[in-house]
C-alpha cells in the first residue's frame, strides 16, 4: 500500500493511488448495482435541458442541497455574540455537534456549545432531567454569566416547554435564582437558520428588558449586524465608521472576538461579546438599527413595542447601500459624516470607474440569505453587471417582491428572475439552461461550479473550503472595495486560465490588464 509511516499522504492524493482506484471500481461494481454508463450519460444530459428544468422548479415534496441551514445553528451564533454565554441546545449530541462543526469549519476557531444529550427515553418521558442536570454541570464546568437555551427538533415534536423547565431547574438548584437563563424555541423542520438568530437575540433582549422602566437616552443607537459570517471583518468595519462619526452606540450580538481569538498560549473558551450590563441599558436607546432586516423581523418588532425607533437594511454592502446606512445613522444621532468617511466613498467609485471595462455586462447567479442576495444584486447593478438568478432558500414571497422591485429599478437588472423557496439543484438548472458569467454564494457552489463550469465567488456563510475569508470585512465602503477585488481577482484568473498558451490562445503576451 502507498501509505506508510515514511510516506503519509492526504486523502486526496492518496485515494488516486492504484490500490484504492481498483477498491472503490470494485466497490461500485458489487454492490451499488450501477446503471450502465450509457444510461447514466444520456440521464445526466438530460438533466441540462429545459425540459428537465421545468420539471426541477415544479418540485414541491423533495428539497436538494438547500441554501440555508436550520434554526437552532442561527441560536448558538446569536448566542456567541455575547459576554461570557455559553450556548445550551436542548435536544440530542448529534445536533449540537453539527453547529458547532458549521461553525467551527467556516471561522476556524472552536465554537462552544453544549447539550442537554436528549436520547430514547427522554423523547418518550421528556427531557425535563435532561435540562435540570445539563443546567447544573453547565453552570460548574464552564463557569458562564449567562445560558443561552434553544432547542431541536425532538424537543420541540414532544413539546418540551423551556419556561418552565428552566424554572422547575432554578427551583432544584441548578442555577442561582437570579442567573441569566434566556432561551428561545428553535425547531429546526421550519424556518431557517435566520429565524433561530432572531429569535434568540429577542429572547435575550425580553430577558433583561421585560418590566424593567424606560429612559429614553436622546441620539443613542443600537446596532444589531444579524447573522453573518463575516461578523470579524464586518463588525470591526462597522464600529471603526461609528466611531469616526462620534456615534454613541451600542453594539448588539458581536462575535467578531469570540470567532478570531489570539494565539498567545491562553485558551479563551470565551472572548469578547456584548457586555451583560451594556444589553440592560440598551432598552434606553432611542433608536434600534438593524442590518440585516430579514434575520430581525421579530427582534425588530419587540424593540419597537418598548417604545424605540426602529430602521432596518439589507447588508449594507457597496455604495448607495452604505450611503443609506451612514445617512440614518446620521440623522439618529446627530451626527456629522465626516470627510474621511467621504473620501473613503470617492476612493470605491474611482476603483468601480478603473474596472469598469471588465465588470460591465457580466452576468451573475447570487444564492444564500435573502438580505445578502438583496445586497449583492444591488452592488453588482452598480458595477454594471446583470444579475440574471437570484436564489434564496429561505426567501418569503415578501422577500422576493421587494426584489424584483430593486431590479426594476435599474436597466441591468430587467432581465433577472428571483427564486424564493428553491436549492442549490434548482440552481444548477438554471445555469445549464441560462448560463452567467459568475456564481455568487457559498462553499456549496463548488459542485455547481465544477459541474457547469461556473467559476464560484465564495463570498457569504459557509466557506469551508478556504481560510480567513470572514476576517476581512463586505460591508461599508472598504467592504465594497474587498468585494470588487474578489471579483475582478475571479475574472482575470479565468481569463489567465484561457490565455495559457503562447502563440495558440495568447496572442497579446497580455501582462496588463
Amino acid at each position: 500500500m502507498p501509505q506508510s509511516a515514511e510516506k503519509i499522504l492526504d486523502h486526496a492524493p492518496l485515494f488516486r493511488e492504484p490500490e484504492y482506484r481498483q477498491m472503490l471500481a470494485e466497490k461500485k461494481l458489487n454492490f451499488e448495482c450501477p446503471h450502465p454508463d450509457q444510461i447514466v450519460t444520456d440521464q445526466g444530459e438530460f438533466t441540462k435541458t429545459w425540459e428537465y428544468r421545468e420539471k426541477n422548479l415544479a418540485r414541491e415534496a423533495l428539497v436538494i442541497n438547500p441554501a440555508k441551514a436550520c434554526q437552532p445553528l442561527g441560536a448558538v451564533f446569536a448566542a456567541a455574540g455575547f459576554e461570557r454565554t455559553m450556548s445550551f441546545v436542548h435536544g440530542s449530541q448529534g445536533c449540537v455537534a453539527y453547529y458547532r462543526s458549521h461553525l467551527s469549519r467556516h471561522f476556524k476557531e472552536p465554537a462552544s456549545a453544549v447539550s442537554s444529550s436528549m436520547t430514547e427515553d427522554a423523547a418518550v418521558f421528556g427531557g425535563l432531567k435532561n435540562l435540570v442536570d445539563g443546567l447544573a454541570n453547565t453552570y460548574q464546568l464552564y463557569d458562564p454569566k449567562m445560558i443561552a437555551v434553544s432547542t431541536t427538533c425532538m424537543a420541540e415534536v414532544i413539546g418540551d416547554d423551556l419556561h418552565s423547565f428552566i424554572e422547575n431547574a432554578k427551583d432544584e438548584n441548578s442555577v442561582p435564582r437570579d442567573f441569566d437563563v434566556p432561551f428561545a424555541h428553535t425547531p429546526a423542520f421550519v424556518g431557517s437558520h435566520v429565524d433561530g438568530y432572531d429569535g434568540m437575540l429577542k429572547g435575550i433582549l425580553e430577558h433583561f428588558w421585560k418590566g424593567q422602566e424606560r429612559t429614553e437616552a436622546k441620539r443613542t443607537i443600537n446596532v444589531i449586524p444579524g447573522f453573518d459570517g463575516f461578523c470579524v471583518g464586518n463588525n470591526r468595519e462597522l464600529k471603526r465608521l461609528l466611531d469616526v462619526m462620534g456615534v454613541s452606540y451600542t453594539f448588539i450580538q458581536d462575535a467578531s472576538d469570540q470567532f478570531d481569538t489570539p494565539s498567545d498560549g491562553e485558551y479563551r473558551m470565551y472572548d469578547g461579546g456584548t457586555k451583560i450590563e451594556e444589553v440592560k441599558g440598551a432598552l434606553n436607546a432611542e433608536a434600534t438599527v438593524s442590518l440585516q432586516y430579514y434575520n430581525t423581523r421579530k427582534t425588530l418588532d419587540y424593540c419597537g413595542q418598548v417604545g424605540q425607533a426602529t430602521a432596518s437594511f439589507h447588508y449594507p454592502l457597496g455604495v448607495q447601500a452604505t450611503d443609506e446606512f451612514l445617512m440614518k445613522i446620521s440623522a439618529l444621532s446627530g451626527k456629522e459624516i465626516p470627510e474621511a468617511i467621504r473620501l473613503e466613498r470617492g476612493r470605491l467609485i474611482d476603483a468601480m470607474a478603473d474596472s469598469q471595462s471588465w465588470l460591465h455586462g457580466k452576468k451573475y447567479a447570487i444564492y444564500g440569505d435573502p438580505d445578502f442576495v438583496y445586497a449583492m444584486a444591488r452592488f453588482v447593478m452598480e458595477t454594471g453587471g446583470e444579475p440574471t438568478h437570484c436564489l434564496a432558500t429561505n426567501g418569503t414571497s415578501a422577500w422576493e417582491a421587494e426584489l424584483k422591485e430593486l431590479l426594476a429599478s435599474s436597466p441591468f437588472g430587467k432581465d433577472a428572475q428571483v427564486w424564493a423557496g428553491k436549492d442549490l439543484w434548482a440552481m444548477r438548472s438554471l445555469l445549464f439552461t441560462e448560463p452567467v458569467d459568475l456564481l455568487i454564494g457559498s462553499s456549496y457552489g463548488k459542485y455547481l461550479e465544477r459541474d457547469t463550469g461556473t467559476p464560484l465567488v465564495r463570498l457569504t456563510f459557509p466557506i469551508f473550503d478556504r481560510h480567513h475569508h470572514h476576517r476581512f470585512a463586505l460591508m461599508g465602503y472598504q467592504g465594497g472595495l474587498r468585494v470588487l477585488t474578489t471579483i475582478l481577482d475571479k475574472i482575470f484568473a479565468k481569463l489567465d486560465r484561457e490565455t495559457s498558451q503562447t502563440g495558440v490562445t495568447d496572442h497579446s503576451y497580455d501582462l496588463t490588464r
